[in-house]
């Protein structure tokens, strides 16, 4: 059965339903402290038993020859002219019938390889239980070709492409998802608790969720390698790819996603409370949110970010990456040209409904920019809980804010710590004060003698850092 919330037990409240503007409160509160703005027929051939052997012998050609043009696969990433082999398995011809025919026999005979065919679309058009495709509940791989499409037809009910039921684990390999619908979760794909989703050298473009995931929605284990996630659209959280499980993004692009709604999070990538999201080698470009973390926005969550460049993604706090407690790892990455409307252009780290835990290492932040208030390059907040930020062997220059235009830190309810270790602060900008970095009843360890230098900032280096010239 595909249901619009499969997750057994209550599920946790995440932080922003009901609290309308509860990141916006102590932003006003603190002004006055500190004088700053903070802020679907059965196959007509018998099936053989074997998982992954032929259920049918199908000589059909493609009745169609639908080449569609649009997002591809992030061939830049996957490496153009791989030879990556599929593995062999029933030919499934160009009819939309048909595969799902082949989808219904594979999960009652426990798993199958379908190859679908090149050069064709596969138009949905009746609704299953809220998707277009039967649910997969034993493991099945989808291959498909140059220009293979499984898409939602126009003017039809609205209902996402798939989704992946408990004990299902699907293989999406050279396809691309589009034009899912949902009222609920997951517009091309949901993925519910126990159950497996692998994309790999695919797209799932241009898809909509009421609710959260508008490309994906994870509950369970999705990994992408290879693959773009691109032009989708949630209403709450997670434009691209929605996590309340595990999910590994490996070498992909997550591109151009959009969250819509005002208190949303997570316009390329969402991550909810227990949640753990590792990403490696891959970009995330072009993404949008109305409030919380414009490519990355998660809470209370285990985010990895390595060897990735986040850029030119916006949101009003955190335009590159925001994390509201819980731990962000960022490694050898490139976080550029980002855009908070309120404040951290770069990185926003907030400790309000739990500690926060950051290290950054080898990594630059260069060029965000957060003109309406505070921490042009990275924010700290410890609002109510403590939050404590290592920074290594990390560039942060040219970013501009009103204040701290390197880094903002600040402690209310909690402590708030930054440590640098070898890091250059250099040419930032503050319209205000603190182009370097702004240290507002917290404590920020510049540790010279490892090497960290904070210069050539406007118009001043540092405001309440011990050891800093001003």
């Amino acid at each position: 059965m595909n249901h619009q919330d499969h997750t057994p037990g209550p599920k946790p409240v995440r932080p922003d339903q009901g609290r309308a503007g509860v990141r916006w409160r102590w932003t006003v509160g603190l002004a006055g402290v500190t004088g700053l703005a903070l802020t679907t027929v059965g196959l007509a051939a018998p099936a053989a038993d074997a998982v992954g052997r032929p259920l049918a012998s199908v000589n059909e050609q493609p009745s169609v020859d639908d080449r569609h043009s649009g997002d591809e696969p992030d061939k830049g990433k996957s490496g153009k002219g791989r030879k990556g082999k599929k593995p062999e398995g029933i030919p499934v011809p160009c009819d939309a019938d048909k595969l799902i025919a082949a989808i219904t026999l594979a999960n009652a005979r426990g798993g199958a390889v379908l190859d679908l065919a090149e050069k064709c679309t596969y138009t949905l058009t009746a609704n299953i239980d809220g998707a277009g495709l039967p649910a997969i509940t034993t493991p099945i791989t989808l291959n498909g070709g140059k220009h293979t499409v499984i898409t939602r037809a126009a003017a039809v009910d609205d209902f996402r492409i798939i989704a992946v039921d408990v004990g299902g684990d699907l293989t999406l390999n050279h396809l691309k998802i589009t034009g899912g619908q949902a009222d609920g979760d997951g517009g091309g794909v949901l993925v519910n608790a126990g159950g497996a989703l692998t994309v790999k050298d695919s797209a799932v473009t241009r898809n909509i969720a009421s609710s959260r995931g508008g490309g994906i929605a994870n509950d369970g284990i999705t990994t992408t390698k290879h693959s773009t996630i691109s032009r989708n659209i949630a209403e709450s959280t997670g434009g691209g790819v929605d996590n309340d499980g595990l999910l590994t993004v490996e070498k992909s692009s997550v591109t151009a996603n959009t969250v819509n709604n005002a208190l949303s999070f997570g316009g390329g990538i969402g991550g909810s409370p227990g949640s753990t999201t590792l990403v490696t080698g891959s970009t995330i470009s072009g993404n949008r949110t109305g409030d919380a973390g414009g490519g990355v926005g998660s809470f209370n969550a285990t985010v990895t970010l390595t060897d990735s460049t986040i850029t030119n993604n916006t949101g009003s706090n955190g335009g590159g990456v925001f994390a509201e407690g819980g731990m962000l790892t960022v490694r050898r990455v490139t976080a550029t040209d980002n855009t908070a409307a309120l404040q951290g252009g770069g990185l926003s780290i907030q400790a309000l409904t739990e500690a926060a835990v950051v290290t950054v290492e080898d990594s630059k932040i260069a060029g965000n920019v957060a003109p309406g208030a505070n921490g042009g390059g990275i924010v700290n907040s410890a609002l109510s809980f403590d939050s404590t930020v290592v920074v290594r062997d990390t560039f942060i220059t040219t970013n501009q804010s009103v204040s701290g235009g390197g880094i903002f830190n600040i402690g209310v309810g909690g402590v708030a710590t930054v440590t640098l270790f070898n890091t250059k602060i250099v040419k930032n900008i503050a319209t205000g004060n603190g182009g370097g970095i702004l240290n507002a009843f917290g404590t920020v360890n510049l540790n010279p003698a490892t090497g960290t230098v904070v210069v050539k900032n406007r118009p001043n280096n540092c405001v309440n850092v011990p050891g800093c010239a001003g």
